[in-house]
């Protein structure tokens, strides 16, 4: 093997690893889409957006970084401070979020109903202080949860690329730049849907309790988790 297929190699391995070793890219976008009634594909469109923002992010940055001459100790520096960042306003997120699931939870005593919605089969409750509507219809349209993910990912950086990033550019090899940041992203990508598609199916499949009167406040704790693990932990 040559330097570059070496290089392209390392990239993919650390994509995979980088994306595996850290819950937040697939734990948060099942725990909000079962939590939020989204269908499968739902959860994996707004997987795939926020993934796209988490890696041209760091890719427009490394470029930046090459093209104005900045030191890799610069940039990695940099890198930390976006992750940091990112990682305490996941666990905002999730904490805000657990605290609105709390207080919906506490609204009435309420009683379960299986529904079907988008060939998903769930159960919800309701109280009989208000219409019997399906509220998690208005839910799985509010656009402001998922934007609200997307921001946090595109300020949530993908360290390693930086480094991959330094010696081709050292190299003076555009071609091989733009051939490990194509590997990096595409490896990222696709190992997020996968353990989101996985992870998605194995709750569904193992009944776990993500519907019903606390799904909000499961869900707000789960991403609260990530941040935190993120934040504290630098997972």
């Amino acid at each position: 093997m040559n330097e570059a297929q070496i290089l392209l190699l390392t990239a993919a391995s650390i994509a995979f690893l980088h994306t595996i070793l850290g819950p937040d890219h697939y734990v948060v976008f099942t725990a909000m889409g079962k939590a939020r009634s989204w269908s499968l594909n739902k959860t994996l469109r707004i997987t795939l957006f926020c993934g796209l923002g988490h890696v041209l992010g760091s890719v427009v940055i490394g470029v930046v970084g090459i093209i104005l001459g900045a030191q890799l100790t610069s940039l990695v520096e940099f890198e930390g401070v976006r992750g940091n960042l990112a990682g305490w306003a996941l666990l905002a997120f999730g904490l805000m979020y657990f605290a609105w699931g709390l207080k919906q939870a506490g609204r009435g005593h309420k009683h379960s109903h299986v529904h079907t919605h988008d060939e998903v089969v769930h159960d919800h409750e309701h109280d009989h202080r208000t219409d019997h509507s399906h509220v998690h219809d208005a839910q799985a349209k509010n656009p402001i949860t998922p934007w609200a993910m997307f921001i946090i990912f595109v300020l949530g950086p993908c360290e390693a690329l930086i480094p991959l990033f330094m010696y081709p550019a050292a190299m003076q090899s555009t071609g091989l730049v733009v051939a490990v940041a194509t590997v990096f992203g595409l490896v990222t990508l696709a190992t997020m849907l996968g353990c989101v598609a996985l992870t998605t199916i194995g709750v569904e499949k193992l009944k776990l309790p993500t519907s019903g009167r606390y799904a909000q406040a499961v869900a707000g704790a789960s991403v609260a988790a990530c941040g935190a693990a993120v934040s504290l932990i630098g997972l």
